[in-house]
């Protein structure tokens, strides 16, 4: 009865929890339109989350990329169809690998960051100080880094892809002996709507889970230095996870919503 009994009060709270970071998401995209728009904060944003973030990315694409790579072109040699690797790769990374890599990559660098910082401003009573001098915190605060995610996360994914076919390139070429022109019209062949389609839309909804859950847990941070850390925490942990989950469903819906593009 005890372990029942904690289960409900878990399931309780958790869905209490979900149903705050709805009515605070719903906020937030109403704080994206409308004046004022708070311009300098934003382009900061994009400076800090695709700029900081670039290195990161770079190093993440090479690698997944060659490592993918080399895998493939091992097991399609043994059926004689290395030449099929170009298109494997944009299969691999423009529809799946890309956007999940990015957008974990960015969760744990950037969401992190969002809700230590908002946290922190909570706890010293930053917060309160801009509501007494008649300022909406989430329009100062979280609007500018959602639409910096928005923005960011996409074009990050896109030069995680062509980091990571370029990686598979330098394979294909010098390890798998497979030319040049043989890998990139393979990769051509695979770059049609729905596979580019996927690999754009699915970062803009991973944005949005990444903005959503870490300003979220930065306006409820609670219990001073150590509540900051532990909702640090809880962000990334969340955002992950619900990234990972994200992907199936939306995968599962884009499959069959275009069947004849993919």
């Amino acid at each position: 009865m005890k372990l029942i009994r904690l289960f409900l009060d878990w399931l309780k709270s958790f869905a209490y929890e979900c149903q705050r970071l709805f009515y605070f998401s719903l906020k937030m995209l109403a704080s994206t339109v409308g004046r004022p728009i708070y311009v300098a904060e934003t382009f900061e944003q994009m400076y800090l989350i695709g700029i900081g973030s670039l290195f990161l990315i770079v190093l993440t694409g090479l690698s997944a990329g060659q490592g993918m790579a080399l895998q493939f072109s091992n097991e399609l040699a043994d059926f004689g169809s290395k030449n099929y690797l170009g298109r494997i790769m944009v299969l691999a990374i423009v529809r799946e690998l890309g956007p999940v890599l990015t957008a974990l990559m960015v969760a744990a660098r950037v969401a992190a960051g969002i809700t230590a910082e908002i946290g922190a401003m909570k706890s010293s009573n930053q917060i309160d100080a801009l509501i007494a001098f008649g300022i909406d915190p989430v329009r100062k605060l979280a609007a500018p880094r959602l639409i910096a995610l928005v923005i960011m996360v996409p074009v990050l994914t896109i030069i995680c892809d062509v980091i990571a076919i370029t990686g598979g390139w330098i394979i294909a070429l010098f390890i798998s002996h497979i030319t040049s022109i043989t890998y990139w019209t393979a990769v051509k062949e695979r770059l049609i709507f729905g596979n580019i389609f996927m690999g754009i839309t699915k970062p803009i909804l991973y944005a949005f889970i990444i903005g959503f859950v870490s300003c979220y847990k930065g306006f409820t941070a609670e219990g001073g230095t150590k509540g900051v850390g532990r909702a640090t925490t809880e962000s990334v942990v969340i955002a992950s996870i619900t990234i990972l989950v994200a992907n199936f469903i939306f995968t599962k819906v884009i499959f069959s919503a275009l069947k004849g593009y993919l």
